[in-house]
């Protein structure tokens, strides 16, 4: 069995970097956490108005290439307190209501952090009228037992919800947790960096290594950043769908399984040299790999590069997920490492002043 290119400090830095706190908008100390373990392995950084980070190896080189993952999670506003003490929320990205009742969740306030729990009606009282958890009918209880005592607490409209499930691996090779969409993928693009310092690669251009905010409300940081670099390549990589478990349908989500090997996704935005590129990389090292299609857009920050400063050649190299957008998000151990060996092999393919125009 192939000996695997994660290490203790690897797997240590993933644990701690998914149960920090990350949601959208509020990012910083997740970026700080991810900033401080790449440092060893770039020349430069900069970190942007709104908090996006980008590592740099050859800051002086005119051809630059991204490699990138975002790292916000999904989580939610208090939006509302009643005059009994109970708060109702609206989303910050996309979390799932119906995952909600009686999950705990972890109040960011000015005063520290405030432990509150999902109610929801016994199954006694519900028998006559069963309703499905809806974004209007979920709530909080803080054990507070009016609007003023919550109050008291430093909670108040705009403070932001997020849970606090912790990392897991089950089973020795399925890492599990909330946000591995998609700090899984700035994991991965920092093992990238990793690899090219200890193995001392000598790229022929510049490389930025970019952990963009506020994908989850819509590729926003992606964009700032990618006016920011005005790149010439972007290799973007974020999570899919493992569409192996029950109630998924196949003929609409795709034929992907996790353990299987990365994803590669053919669409618009996707430039088709640079994916072949990536195939190419792929074939040559004996990466397993999987293929999707996506009829108008992406999804991720792949959009927001290919479409930014006239058309940047950008590809998606995806992460097969289980449960996205639920607290025990699970990815198949060896799926990240051959994405992580995906990008690593194909920036070695790229040359300096690669020409990847559609056609010559």
């Amino acid at each position: 069995m192939q000996k695997s290119i994660l290490t203790k400090k690897s797997i240590s830095f993933l644990e701690k970097y998914l149960n920090n706190a990350s949601p959208t908008g509020f990012e910083k100390e997740g970026q700080k956490l991810w900033l401080k373990y790449i440092k060893p392995y770039i020349d430069d950084y900069y970190v942007d108005n709104y908090g996006s980070v980008v590592g740099i190896i050859n800051p002086k080189a005119k051809y630059k290439v991204v490699i990138e993952a975002h790292a916000d999670e999904i989580s939610w506003f208090v939006h509302y307190i009643t005059k009994e003490g109970f708060i109702y929320l609206r989303r910050n990205g996309g979390p799932d209501h119906q995952i909600a009742p009686s999950k705990r969740v972890n109040i960011h306030t000015k005063k520290g952090i405030v432990t509150a729990v999902f109610g929801w009606p016994a199954i006694h009282t519900r028998k006559a009228n069963e309703v499905p958890p809806k974004q209007d009918n979920i709530f909080l209880d803080c054990g507070a037992d009016s609007k003023e005592e919550v109050e008291k607490m430093g909670i108040h409209v705009g403070c932001v919800v997020t849970y606090p499930d912790e990392f897991i691996i089950l089973n020795d090779n399925k890492f599990v947790g909330r946000a591995l969409d998609n700090r899984i993928g700035g994991f991965m693009i920092a093992e990238v960096a990793r690899l090219l310092h200890e193995n001392k690669d000598k790229l022929p251009f510049g490389l930025y290594i970019t952990n963009a905010v506020q994908e989850e409300v819509g590729l926003r940081g992606a964009q700032m950043i990618a006016e920011h670099i005005k790149p010439n390549v972007a290799i973007v990589t974020d999570v899919c769908h493992d569409t192996q478990t029950p109630m998924i349908k196949k003929i609409v989500q795709g034929d992907l399984k996790g353990g299987d090997g990365p994803v590669l996704t053919y669409g618009p935005a996707v430039q088709n040299n640079l994916l072949d590129l990536i195939i190419k990389s792929a074939n040559k090292n004996n990466i397993p790999f999987q293929r999707a299609a996506v009829s108008r857009a992406t999804g991720t920050d792949t959009d927001a590069f290919a479409y930014s400063n006239a058309g940047v050649p950008s590809a998606l190299i995806s992460l097969p997920l289980r449960y996205m957008h639920t607290t025990v998000e699970m990815a198949h151990k060896h799926d990240v490492e051959n994405c992580i060996t995906l990008i690593y092999e194909s920036l070695k393919n790229i040359k300096n002043n690669q020409d990847f125009r559609y056609f010559k």
